[in-house]
């Protein structure tokens, strides 16, 4: 099994962020064109998603509540 080092485990938000940030740098460097588009793209994706991440571990964010359960 392969062994962890130390270090702090970076979040899903962290990792997109770098990856889009990389991902952009390749693409300023592309002439534009479909290869291009593609990779702003999923640059987009990446960001959207990590917004979606942020906003599924928010603290404002409260389960359903069943209307006839009666100890809501």
């Amino acid at each position: 099994m392969a062994e962890r080092h130390g270090g702090k485990q970076l979040t899903l938000q962290d990792r997109l962020k770098a990856w889009a940030d990389k991902t952009r740098e390749q693409a300023d460097k592309l002439e534009p064109g479909s290869a291009r588009d593609a990779l702003l793209k999923k640059i987009e994706q990446a960001e959207k998603a990590a917004r979606h991440d942020a906003w599924s571990r928010s603290p404002g964010l409260q389960p359903p509540i069943d209307p006839r359960d009666p100890s809501d």
